[in-house]
This record gives structure tokens, C-alpha cells and sequence, in this order.
């Protein structure tokens, strides 16, 4: 599992980020009044099933798919050409 950190600081114009819309915000059960960021250049991953972290509750809320994937297509993209990069090193 891939956890991408959500912040309410504005991230700089480098960074791969998305701002999430109001629409979003009220799906995943976040703050819809906050601006709010999902930071996709920043990761933390934990394997299910051997996690201490992960607890067996319902989620709060989701992210819809024509909001989500678009950008899980670009760092899947993103992550394969950082892995082919660091082979040539």
C-alpha cells in the first residue's frame, strides 16, 4: 500500500502535486473549507498483512477515479522513469 502525504501548505511549482477540489475533499471526508494538496513525489509504502500501522476500520472516505487516476497514471510513469534512470548510473 502507497500513502501519499496530504498537506495545507501550498507546495512549490516543482513538486508533483495536485490541489484537491471540494468535490474530493467531501468524498475522502477531509475539510471541505481547507485548501488542501495531495503530494505525489513523497511516499510512504506498507506492506498489508505485516503492517503495525494499518488498523481493520472502514476507510473514511475516497478519492473518485476520474480524480485519482489520472494522477496515479503519472507517477506510476514517473516512478518507471526514475527506476530506468537510476540503472544507467
Amino acid at each position: 500500500m502507497i500513502f501519499f502525504p496530504i498537506t495545507t501548505k501550498q507546495p512549490e511549482m516543482s513538486r508533483f502535486a495536485a490541489e484537491i477540489p471540494v468535490i474530493e475533499k467531501r468524498r475522502a471526508g477531509l475539510d471541505p473549507d481547507l485548501r488542501l494538496w495531495i503530494i505525489l513525489d513523497e511516499f510512504n509504502s506498507d506492506v498489508i498483512g505485516r503492517s503495525f500501522y494499518l488498523e481493520p476500520e472502514p476507510p473514511i472516505g475516497y478519492f473518485s477515479k476520474a480524480f485519482f487516476l489520472p494522477l496515479l497514471r503519472s507517477f506510476i510513469a514517473g516512478r518507471k522513469k526514475f527506476v530506468e534512470v537510476n540503472r544507467l548510473r
